[in-house]
């Protein structure tokens, strides 16, 4: 994986991330629209592999508009099955990909001459970009472009590992509180009764990690050759699109703990002595491809993900790659100091329509891994998210729980609960618990963890939390006696990229939520919710704003520029509980009603 992406959220994501490398970064980082020439930028094109960039339409005449809102147009009023759009900033056109030949026929002669926001688009077949690292590599050759130094593995992935963890607190701090500033300035420009609010704000800092060195229970290692040629098993020191596919080891950095540094040793031997080849994104060629690690401080077990291409191998390679796996971790010699405990294959490649994640297949030893948050067992799935510093995890669920302030009459919501951490941290605080998820697996464990701790006022749902939040919210206030006041609290932790524009709409329009902690690994990212929880009421965000209070920050990632937040958000209900309850029944019944009509 690369070293620059080994932070959080969500699993899946992190999961298939080396996958989508190989033809995102291949193909996607570079200028669209460029005319192919003599070389090899455009040989991706001839392998017998899934591209969309065969199948690119241009939109021109667009004027002002937002990613969401075409989407929705393409997908929903067009019904046009395209597989990604790209867009430059501030531009007035947009790049369309598609699966088919005819899917993009079908794609240009909808769309060209169609009338949209009161404009005549214009629909036209695009070329293919060219692959950035032949690109890079072209320039270098000719000269235009100067080699720059490569970076250390600790320069990649720990860039502040040189300094006193003190000082890392106190520059995290800085930057967190310059964030905030910037955040409520901007907040006081948008809504003028935000400003009572505002200036009762209070930051707490940012807490340290519990642990320092070795804290990372989950590592995503890439296998590929290091400067010299040799086979390593390590973190990537840069991306494809800036014409780097060189692999470092990770023995020397600080923030892995023993066992990561073991698993990835133990399979560079494993690949070294192989007939199998590491994969190599130029090209597409080869075979091992990633290995995840996940470890427990709390039992020492350890689990290993074998990321394998498997498009260049046939059915008997492939269970021949299996069995190697399977008998190199089961050998009584490989138990040196520590032992594989978990083993998995997963067939990492271009994944298909509608795939998520690229599935698992267990191999040999157990299931899952055990951990242990706030007291609480967790069991771990390959793919479920859990935080990546269990001890931290301790540190940032308490604050959670004191910034929320639950009661035996509170009713939580975790929304994105993956293997239900939050939930059943909060469970003995709440009178209920209700959970979604969008992974399949990580609602099993979630369930399976509830009934191991013996908790049983939980209740997870699967599927996108886009959908569900209106129901859940509608399950905690029909099961409250009429006129009984209803103490509603939502807890999100969202991917990176924070909450979908929807699930912001769907909190702000649900009145009976009075209290949001949102839990952001990118407060950067987050801002744009944090506005829009925070904006006047208007047509896309109904309900009562949503104004900051309390914020506080833990120190997940030490030695890492990154630091995890926590923000309490509360609003001024102008509609009493009682009221509330009776609006939803009341809208539960004409719903009823209109479905039967």
């Amino acid at each position: 994986m690369s070293a620059a992406s080994v932070e959080k959220h969500p699993e899946q994501s992190e999961a298939v991330a080396e996958n989508e490398e190989a033809e995102a970064q291949q193909v996607e980082t570079a200028a669209d629209g460029v005319e192919p020439k003599a070389g090899n930028e455009f040989d991706y094109l001839e392998r017998n592999e899934f591209t969309s960039e065969i199948y690119k339409i241009e939109v021109k005449n667009m004027g002002y508009f937002g990613i969401g809102e075409l989407k929705k147009l393409l997908k929903n009023t067009l019904k046009l099955d395209m597989t990604k759009i790209k867009s430059p900033a501030r531009k007035e056109y947009a790049f369309v990909c598609f699966r088919s030949q005819a899917d993009q026929q079908r794609a240009l002669e909808t769309l060209n001459g169609y009338k949209w926001k009161g404009r005549i688009l214009k629909a036209v077949a695009a070329k293919a970009s060219a692959d950035p690292l032949q690109k890079r590599r072209g320039e270098a050759n000719d000269g235009d472009v100067k080699p720059k130094r490569q970076r250390t593995a600790v320069e990649a992935t720990c860039p502040l590992a040189e300094m006193p963890y003190e000082q890392q607190l106190e520059q995290k701090t800085e930057e967190m509180s310059a964030l905030l500033k910037k955040y409520t300035q901007e907040l006081r420009h948008l809504n003028a009764d935000a400003k009572p609010h505002l200036d009762k704000f209070e930051f707490k800092g940012v807490l340290p990690s519990p642990t320092v060195q070795g804290y990372r229970n989950k590592n995503e290692f890439t296998v590929g050759k290091n400067a010299a040629g040799e086979i390593v098993v390590g973190f990537r020191l840069g991306s494809y699109s800036d014409g780097s596919v060189e692999v470092a080891e990770v023995q020397e950095l600080p923030h892995l703990p023993a066992q990561a540094k073991w698993a990835a040793r133990s399979f560079q031997q494993l690949v070294r002595q192989s007939k199998f080849q590491p994969f190599n994104p130029d090209g597409n060629v080869g075979h091992f491809r990633q290995l995840m690690v996940r470890c427990s401080s709390a039992t020492g077990e350890l689990m290993l993900v074998a990321g394998i291409y498997s498009s260049n191998l046939n059915e008997a390679e492939l269970l021949e790659l299996q069995q190697e796996l399977k008998a190199f971790y089961e050998q009584p010699e490989q138990n040196e100091t520590h032992k594989c405990t978990s083993l998995y294959y997963q067939d990492v490649k271009h994944r298909e329509a509608g795939q998520m994640v690229n599935p698992v297949t267990h191999l040999s030893g157990s299931t899952h891994i055990t951990d242990t948050i706030q007291g609480l067992q967790f069991r771990i799935s390959p793919l479920a998210f859990f935080q990546i510093n269990t001890a931290g995890a301790d540190v940032l669920y308490q604050q959670a729980i004191d910034l929320a302030a639950p009661n035996q009459e509170t009713i939580m919501l975790d929304i994105c609960c993956g293997t239900g951490t939050i939930a059943l941290a909060f469970a003995k605080h709440c009178k209920q618990v209700l959970g979604v998820e969008i992974v399949p697996d990580a609602i099993k464990d979630a369930e399976h963890n509830a009934e191991t701790n013996g908790i049983k006022n939980c209740k997870f749902f699967t599927g996108n939390a886009d959908d569900y939040i209106k129901s859940m919210v509608r399950e905690a206030v029909y099961g409250q006696e009429p006129g009984k006041p209803i103490d509603l609290i939502a807890v999100v932790d969202p991917p990176r990229a924070g909450l979908h524009t929807r699930s912001i709409a769907a909190i702000r329009s649900a009145s009976d939520i009075k209290r949001l902690v949102y839990v952001s690994c990118n407060p950067n990212s987050a801002k744009r919710n944090f506005i829009e929880l925070a904006r006047p009421e208007s047509k896309q965000y109904k309900g009562e704003p949503f104004y900051p209070k309390t914020a506080v920050a833990v120190d997940m990632f030490p030695h890492t520029t990154h630091t995890e937040l926590v923000i309490l958000f509360e609003r001024d209900s102008k509609t009493t509980p009682a009221e509330s309850v009776e609006q939803e029944r009341t809208k539960e019944c004409n719903e009823s009603l209109a479905a039967t009509a």
